[in-house]
């Protein structure tokens, strides 16, 4: 009798285990580590593509028994693909029910543990139907999304980097780069040589998200590869719409809603591709740092917005008493006369733009100057490290901050402010770092100041809104202002610069890309996924061949 009540609770415990052992087979939790896609667009039109992820299985989930990858088309020959994990090939590669389109690869006896880490390559080539006519004649268009995850089953953050391998015989100044979606870390690729001599784009972000989905894309000369593998969009797919989205939202919204919202993106679109006017070259890494650049050089290389790299030119000539400003409203300049010696070439046709009486052909010139600028930059920088170079002068601006912000007396801050304005304005927070650094205490104001701006020269009378009493510097009297009045003058005349020397700010940059980074937007297939053709590209990496670990766009 005993015996019978111990055995009832145990048969008890034994039965719920049977019940819970199918949830936690179905745990699934994961870390995708780093993943290194290389996409090769071949000279017959296709695509082969090389990827590689590396995961870290959570110590609490299911064995990853499965991965299931994306492929950019339905248009693919499954029997050429190869795969492996940790070297060891995998010979279980079929049509993946959970991701479409896309296959599965069945890790086996490899399967990577609960804890472990392990490496999944694969190899897919001959991927058809991925290449579209783009909008400016003869040139053609690839887009690419790498394979993403859903959420709830990855986490942490991947070292993502995308590859594209244009096809042989494009030439370095040849093709177009287009900003990745997606809020990818890296706007502009690296550009060089692969080894086979191809022109390669190459976009790294270390802290990406496993669970965005971001689209890559490149344009190139048509000539590059067979004319029939190249597809023409039809009216829709040029403007992004897939036949299922504009049936969905017919029954959601009204027409004009929908059209609105078409023409709300392309704008944008179109407004942050004009920001992007120094287009990628070639460099062959080796030589490290381009040094010598001046600020203005710096703030091309950085692709500082194109109002402030005038505001920028225009305080360097001022401070070189090469120029002086005789109205701020509206804007009016004057070269000072003799020129002093040592201006920059782009200085001494910076000023002759910039007096230029009539509106439309002063922005027109200075629209010249900038393109020859860029120019000059791109041949200074062959053979140099863009990447390196960037972060060297990115360096330099925020050590100038540091010596303003750490100055301990009005004096020396405003010297070292005067100093290296140009260098501070490399910062992208330049105008909340200058309030933050001058909140407080007076500024004296440099010699130079009251040709920059005449409202506050020196012969100010003393008040609370301008020069509250003279400073002695080594030299003549100086006048100072409240650290805020002068924040609000920098900030302010930066801001409004540009109105007073164009036109249109916003058809000055358009115009300045049109010459300096000009091809195509890329035209869009249905759904705008991998490589440019419909489906999902996303995968998931799964306990068991009949798991439900969902991902982006379908997956078990």
């Amino acid at each position: 009798m005993k015996r019978t009540l111990l055995l009832a609770p145990l048969m008890v415990v034994l039965a719920a285990c049977l019940v819970l052992a199918p949830a936690f087979a179905q745990t699934y939790l994961f870390r995708l580590d780093r993943h290194v896609i290389d996409v090769y667009i071949e000279a017959d039109g296709t695509y082969r593509i090389e990827s590689q992820m590396t995961f870290t299985n959570d110590p609490s989930a299911s064995p990853i028994d499965f991965v299931d990858v994306g492929v950019p088309t339905e248009s693919y020959d499954l029997g050429g693909i190869q795969a492996s994990v940790d070297g060891q090939p995998i010979n279980d590669i079929q049509t993946s029910p959970y991701v479409k389109p896309g296959v599965a690869l069945g890790l086996g006896s490899n399967a990577i543990p609960p804890g472990g880490t392990g490496t999944v390559k694969v190899v897919i080539p001959g991927v058809r139907d991925v290449l579209f006519a783009a909008d400016v004649k003869d040139y053609t268009s690839a887009l690419f999304s790498p394979t993403w995850f859903e959420s709830q089953y990855v986490s942490g953050s991947t070292d993502l980097q995308v590859t594209f391998h244009l096809p042989p015989g494009v030439k370095p100044e040849e093709p177009i780069h287009f900003p990745p979606q997606g809020g990818f870390g890296q706007d502009t690729p690296q550009a060089f040589l692969d080894d086979a001599g191809r022109v390669a784009y190459q976009w790294h972000d270390a802290s990406a998200s496993p669970s965005t989905q971001y689209t890559f894309g490149a344009a190139f000369p048509s000539r590059f590869v067979v004319a029939s593998a190249v597809q023409h969009p039809s009216f829709l797919q040029q403007l992004g719409i897939s036949e299922e989205t504009l049936l969905t939202g017919l029954c959601c919204i009204s027409f004009l809603l929908l059209t609105a919202g078409i023409v709300g993106v392309a704008i944008y679109a179109e407004r942050r591709r004009k920001l992007a006017y120094l287009p990628p070259k070639i460099a062959i890494e080796g030589h490290g740092v381009k040094r010598g650049l001046t600020a203005v050089e710096a703030g091309v290389l950085l692709e500082t917005h194109l109002d402030r790299v005038l505001t920028m030119m225009l305080f360097s000539t001022v401070k070189k008493e090469a120029a002086r400003v005789v109205t701020e409203q509206p804007l009016k300049v004057e070269k000072i006369t003799p020129q002093p010696d040592g201006l920059q070439e782009y200085e001494v046709a910076f000023l002759e733009a910039i007096t230029t009486a009539e509106p439309r052909a002063r922005q027109k010139a200075l629209e010249k100057v900038i393109v020859d600028l860029v120019k000059a930059v791109q041949a200074k920088m062959k053979g140099f490290s863009l990447k390196e170079t960037r972060e060297y002068y990115k360096s330099i601006a925020g050590k100038a901050w540091e010596q303003v912000e750490a100055a301990n007396t009005p004096e020396v801050k405003s010297e070292k402010y005067a100093e290296s304005i140009e260098w501070t304005m490399l910062d992208r927070d330049f105008d909340d770092r200058t309030r933050r650094t001058f909140q407080s205490g007076p500024v004296i104001v440099p010699t130079w100041w009251g040709s920059y701006r005449p409202s506050y020269a020196p012969s100010m009378p003393h008040g609370s809104s301008g020069p509250s009493g003279p400073v002695k510097i080594g030299g003549p009297s100086l006048p100072h202002l409240p650290g805020s009045d002068f924040a609000a003058s920098v900030i302010g005349s930066v801001q409004n610069n540009a109105s007073g020397m164009l036109t249109s700010l916003g058809s000055f940059t358009g115009n300045v890309t049109r010459v300096t980074n000009p091809p195509p937007p890329p035209s869009r297939s249905s759904g705008g996924f991998s490589g440019g053709g419909g489906g999902h590209s996303c995968a998931c990496a799964c306990a068991c061949a009949g798991c439900a670990c969902a991902c982006a766009g379908g997956g078990r």
